[in-house]
């Protein structure tokens, strides 16, 4: 017998040990089921790389066997206890797809979101994630309107818009900063217009009176009048909207620098001439 066969039958039992039936490297299992109770194990364990490892296992016997479902499950949810977010709202899509009839298809969708939700950065960074979130919460409660986790997503979903808000409000003030008072207003206003519903609305409507009537100061005379106007315009919607805000004060003072403003450029009126005695004879 040759060096080579040697050493071939050498690593034949090594490949055997490393190997099962229905795995691969040194998992061992033999059925669906072994697959899934020890993936379980590691899963209560905390061990959740293991467990991953176990109740991908399961599917190697096919997605229609008894524990498919359970299994597929128990992946994304420890995928997410993993803090591996993105590949849970994966898993936990798949389940909601797949086993639509099974009661955990909605808690499944609202686990897709709040994956989306950890992944949910800083108001100052890219929001990508946020939106993402936001629309799968509001996907879920479209979907399964009466089930008992809706009030939790409300609460999500206000919380998400509050961090978009905030993100479009920074922006407008970073224009503001750089003097870029067209822009300013613009952002100030989209705030107000997207997220009236949160605590930045009344803060954005002040903003934007306070760059246009900056605008306005930039602007050639013949266009003052209209970026006054929708200072004074904002101040409308604040009184009417807001009426509690706390800066209202603020809101007056810009509110007075602008009709001030707006007077000087806007002479009033000449009074109508009354028709005199003569003037009304013969007609």
């Amino acid at each position: 017998m040759t060096v080579r066969a040697y050493l071939i039958l050498a690593l034949v039992p090594a490949v055997l040990l490393l190997s099962g039936c229905g795995g691969s490297g040194r998992l061992r299992y033999e059925s669906p089921s072994e697959a899934y109770e020890k993936g379980m194990a590691f899963y209560e364990r905390g061990k959740y790389d293991r467990a991953i490892e176990y109740l991908r296992g399961v599917f190697d016997f096919g997605r229609t066997n008894e524990w498919a479902s359970d299994a597929q499950y128990y992946l994304a949810q420890a995928y997410y206890r993993n803090g591996d977010y993105i590949i849970a709202a994966s898993e936990f899509s798949r389940f909601a797809e797949i086993y639509r009839s099974d009661p955990r298809a909605p808690e499944a969708h609202y686990m897709q979101a709040m994956s989306y939700y950890q992944l949910s950065p800083q108001f100052e960074l890219d929001q990508t994630e946020t939106r993402r979130a936001l629309n799968e919460f509001l996907l879920f409660i479209e979907r399964y309107p009466n089930n008992p986790l809706v009030p939790e997503a409300n609460a999500r979903i206000l919380e998400l818009r509050n961090k978009l808000a905030h993100k479009m409000y920074a922006s407008a003030g970073l224009y503001e900063r750089r003097e870029l008072h067209e822009a300013a207003a613009f952002y100030y206003e989209r705030v107000f217009d997207q997220y009236p519903d949160t605590p930045w609305a009344d803060d954005a409507l002040v903003g934007a009176m306070r760059n246009y009537i900056a605008f306005a100061r930039q602007s050639v005379q013949q266009r003052q009048p209209e970026r006054l106007r929708k200072a004074i315009d904002n101040y409308d919607r604040l009184i009417q909207i807001f009426p509690d805000s706390p800066l209202l004060k603020t809101a007056e003072q810009l509110y007075e620098e602008a009709a001030a403003l707006l007077r000087t450029l806007e002479p009033p009126a000449e009074p109508s001439a009354e028709p005199t005695a003569d003037s009304s004879v013969g007609r």
